[in-house]
């Protein structure tokens, strides 16, 4: 069978993305996309050429210039000016990988036939995505409003001729690349430059980005918590079914019902308890894990609609023969969704380091920081600061960029949503996630030990084994950043069914 996934107006699923990122698929139109372009394109340009009315971002200017009335033969012009003058992103680099989610999703919008622009714009930006030719894309110049305008005028100068590109593993002058691959520059039409950069796609592929790796690491944060709750000799009563389904929501049953079968067959957890209680971070492991499950729930609901919509603006409806200025660029939807996700990963980094501390404090039968001879041996201290700085800075960056607003564009642009900067820390938040929750595992799994000969179940003794292939056992203190690190590189090659 093909490495082809063709764009149509089929749904585009987030674990169709994954796979389409993952196994390398190439892209192609299908012949519905290309026909629903072709007609737009071709209404547009007899509209076009039958009336002078003014028609926003089309025949006018921009923003607050858009009571300002362009000459028909000025209008290529007009859209070639609008994405070079755009392009006034800076910060940090956009990584590669979410590029290329940029291109997919503004590919995908494009395609249902109400932006306007020409077959072959589509398809040169298909080029792009199929040949790995990445525009060089930066982090900060998005109010998420207009679109994402400077992030997406970065990906769209290399249709001109300008900019930079990534390919063949380098960073080099776009008309260069061009050149190679035989590619003449885009000559833009009315419409093609607005339709490129009004869009959430900057948004939308940082929302994708960090929401495939939340659904993972919250299946993670069960299996590390279910090592640390064996390693603190934690008790099975809290994830009872009867408990969860008094209080029903989703997230906390399949999190109560997922510890439940990690444990399964554990000789630790069915060795009698001293204590008759846990702390809050063993005992409500449902109710909080759960509660970022129904957060990411519901965040990947939005993306679901958001990466199937039409973003630009203004919008063309063949059918009904009108050509509507609206706000569908607005990125409120998503601003809100990744606040939201951004918290709910932050929490289950927070409760994660809690029971980092408590694994490393002394109780129940283990030593003081997880290591023989403490005193001499520090052990696993400092790991526990290094958690703790993590979900401080989660903490800060977990304040919500939505409900900010600054004004722009000389007062026409009065109410912007701040979703691209929700985005950039979302995905910081996710990577700080990470690196919790590989150190609670490397505490975790030097606890677990100190229970021996008892063994947990088989499949955490088999996720322990395949750990301790990459992270040997802390006899005596040595340099714990490289386990740290290789904690990390072990959960991020971990691989998961995103349906579980």
């Amino acid at each position: 069978m093909e490495n082809i996934h063709y764009i149509s107006s089929e749904l585009l699923h987030l674990e169709t993305l994954q796979e389409i990122i993952a196994e390398h698929k190439l892209l192609s139109l299908s012949e519905e996309a290309k026909l629903n372009i072709q007609k737009c394109r071709e209404y547009l340009d007899k509209k076009m050429a039958n009336s002078d009315d003014p028609i926003y971002g089309i025949n006018t200017g921009f923003g607050s210039l858009c009571n300002v009335k362009i000459s028909n033969e000025n209008l290529s012009q007009l859209q070639e000016n609008l994405v070079k003058s755009h392009a006034c992103g800076t910060g940090d680099e956009v990584p590669q990988e979410i590029v290329k989610i940029m291109l997919l999703l503004k590919i995908q919008s494009l395609s249902y036939g109400h932006s306007g622009v020409q077959l072959q714009t589509v398809e040169r930006l298909v080029d792009y995505f199929n040949n790995d030719v990445f525009p060089v894309v930066y982090t900060q110049g998005s109010l998420g409003a207009s679109g994402d305008l400077a992030p997406l005028a970065h990906l769209s100068l290399p249709l001109l001729g300008e900019g930079e590109v990534y390919h063949d593993g380098f960073r080099q002058p776009a008309r260069k690349v061009m050149e190679k691959m035989g590619w003449a520059p885009i000559v833009l039409q009315s419409k093609e430059g607005l339709a490129l950069l009004n869009g959430t796609q900057f948004m939308s592929a940082y929302g994708c980005y960090a929401l495939l790796k939340a659904m993972k690491y919250s299946y993670l944060a069960d299996v590390i918590s279910a090592i640390s709750l064996e390693g603190f000799d934690g008790r099975i009563e809290p994830f009872n079914d009867l408990i969860h389904f008094v209080r029903p929501h989703k997230g906390q049953i399949v999190t109560a019902q997922r510890m439940k079968e990690l444990l399964d067959g554990s000789q630790i957890i069915a060795q009698p308890k001293a204590h008759v209680q846990d702390p809050y971070s063993f005992r409500c492991i449902p109710q909080v894990h759960g509660a970022s499950k129904d957060t990411i729930d519901y965040v990947k609901k939005v993306f679901k609609t958001e990466i199937n919509s039409v973003t630009d603006n203004p919008n063309i409806f063949i059918d009904s023969d009108v050509i509507i200025s609206g706000g569908n660029f607005h990125g409120q939807p998503l601003a809100l969704a990744l606040d939201f996700l951004g918290i709910a990963l932050a929490e289950l980094g927070s409760i994660s380091e809690r029971r980092t501390y408590q694994l490393i404090s002394g109780l129940r039968g283990l030593p003081a920081f997880l290591v023989d001879n403490p005193g001499l041996n520090s052990g696993f201290m400092i790991p526990q600061y290094t958690a703790a700085g993590i979900v401080s800075q989660n903490k800060q960056l977990a304040t919500p960029a939505s409900i900010d607003s600054i004004v722009s564009s000389n007062g026409q642009e009065d109410h912007v949503s701040m979703g691209a900067n929700a985005a950039t820390k979302c995905l910081k938040i996710m990577e700080n996630l990470e690196r919790i929750l590989a150190i609670e595992l490397m505490n975790a799994s030097q606890a677990i030990e100190y229970r021996r000969p008892l063994k947990t179940s088989e499949f955490l003794e088999s996720f322990l084994k395949s750990y301790r292939d990459e992270v040997p056992l802390v006899k005596e203190d040595r340099i714990l950043h490289y386990d740290i690190q290789n904690s990390v590189a072990f959960l991020d090659s971990f691989m998961i069914d995103l349906e579980e």
